[in-house]
This record gives structure tokens, sequence and C-alpha cells, in this order.
């Protein structure tokens, strides 16, 4: 399966999009502010890589408006928060044939573009 989670809205998930050729032709694409995402599909993720941890995003503005900076966060209050509100996936995510790309750092993205082509 290939398929993207992704911010419409996010400039940096419309830049890798379009680095990457994504299409609806080639991959399955999730906006998830408009298309919620389910809590199978964050445990799928979760199963990749192997925490709900590596899935948040502590950039959201969400993160120090919420207070969390100052709370200690457990496995099952990542799943919680980011069911809860979208902003708090690291995006983008790619599901390339069984790999998990999270997040939009340099190597992330040439790793996913390496699967994408193999």
């Amino acid at each position: 399966m290939r398929k993207i989670y992704y911010l419409s809205s996010c400039s940096t998930c419309s830049r890798i999009i379009k680095e990457l050729g994504l299409t609806p032709d080639n991959i399955i694409m999730q906006d998830i502010k408009t298309e919620a995402m389910t809590a199978a599909q964050v445990d799928e993720m979760k199963a990749l890589t192997g925490s709900y941890e590596s899935l948040f995003s502590r950039r959201s503005m969400k993160y120090k408006a919420w207070g969390l900076a100052d709370k200690e966060l457990g496995e099952d209050d990542y799943k919680k928060y980011i069911l809860e509100e979208y902003t708090f996936l690291k995006r983008p995510v790619l599901l390339i044939d069984g790999q998990i790309f999270v997040g939009n750092s340099k190597k992330v993205i040439e790793a996913a573009g390496v699967a994408l082509k193999s």
C-alpha cells in the first residue's frame, strides 16, 4: 500500500508532495483535516514506528497552548492527542509498501523518494 497522511493547508506538505511527484493516481492521499484519522490508522502507524511518541509533533501550536509541554505524557496520551487534534500528527506520514516515513526532514523525504522508486 502507498499512502500519505498530510495537511492540504501546510506549505511544507504541499512542497513535499510536489517534490515526490505524488498524485491520487500513484498514492492514496488523506488530508487529515478533512478526513479524520481512525484509531486503526494511528495504530497501524504505531506498529511500524514502534511508538505513538514518534508520530507526535511538539511543534504544533496547540502543544504549548494546551499546556502539554508542562505535562509528562505517556504512549496512551500521545495516541489520544493525535486522534483528538490532527495538528499533533508529525507530518507528512508516508506509508510505502510496508515502510513508514514520518516528518519532513531532508533525510526522511530522500528515503521516501527512494522507496517510491523501488
